[in-house]
């Protein structure tokens, strides 16, 4: 559905209430390089949409693209109804207060302990007093197994609970928004069972729309209430977990399978 808003101009509708984030017809390009065409998408309010796709297909441009540190050549970035596009950087940050980021690297402050670390978006963003902001950040360290090491230096952690830390920073502020940046990337095994739980028990107790870019298919699986792919710069296909399982695109099929026999260059 569209609406006209001027001659020859036609402008999309807002999305249907259940669907909290959407791209419309995105188009981006860096120079000559092209990184999404005509790229459409809804994130539906209150659960995991995981978006997978080839290394370097444009999965983190999405986030970054929602959260607004990127602008599309053209299209359209919708966020709780309205478009974001064009905003000026005061407004964004009204938007950005309502979202959570993981990033991939963590992206911790390295000079400030875990505890000024994760109460650092509440006093970016909120006007809490510093007794409410302590309580608030020692519950999120204890939801997720991390209230010992709130005095620790990011040095002295693991990847692993840097990873935990940089969830914490994320969701400190109860947003209605998270995504999440590749958050299996570089983690053994056991360690990537810890975080996809530390998604699902962020997930159960805040019921936030979680936007997940990642590439590890068990991880995907076991976290997503719905998985969208990203090739070329579009999205090829999305669709509730168990049906995008059974797709029969043959890109799809050639990516789950890992197969070096299909549509997909080599």
């Amino acid at each position: 559905m569209s609406v006209r808003t001027a001659p020859g101009r036609v402008e999309p509708a807002p999305p249907p209430n259940d669907v909290t984030v959407s791209l419309r017809d995105v188009f981006l390009s860096y120079q000559s390089k092209i990184v999404l065409s005509d790229c459409s998408i809804d994130f539906k309010k209150g659960e995991v949409t995981t978006v997978i796709g080839l290394s370097g297909a444009g999965k983190s441009t999405i986030l970054r693209l929602i959260n607004g540190l990127r602008a599309p050549t053209r299209g359209h970035v919708f966020v709780n109804g309205g478009d974001i596009v064009g905003l000026d950087e005061r407004e964004l940050n009204k938007i950005r207060s309502r979202m959570g980021f993981a990033f991939q690297a963590s992206a911790l402050f390295d000079s400030l302990s875990v505890f000024d670390n994760v109460s650092f978006p509440l006093y970016e963003h909120t006007r809490l007093p510093r007794a409410e902001i302590r309580d608030r950040v020692f519950r999120t360290l204890d939801a997720i197994g991390l209230r010992d090491v709130a005095d620790r230096m990011p040095a002295e952690l693991s990847g692993g609970m840097q990873k935990r830390v940089g969830f914490a920073r994320a969701i400190v502020n109860e947003p209605e928004i998270i995504l999440f940046d590749e958050p299996t990337t570089g983690l053994d095994p056991i360690m990537t069972h810890v975080i996809t739980d530390t998604i699902k028990e962020i997930q159960r107790r805040l019921h936030p729309t979680s936007i997940v870019v990642m590439h590890d298919m068990p991880s995907v699986y076991e976290i997503s209430d719905n998985i969208a792919m990203l090739f070329e710069g579009t999205i090829i296909e999305a669709a509730p977990a168990a049906e995008f399982r059974r797709s029969r695109n043959p890109i799809v099929q050639q990516f789950l399978e890992g197969s070096e026999v299909g549509p997909i260059p080599l």
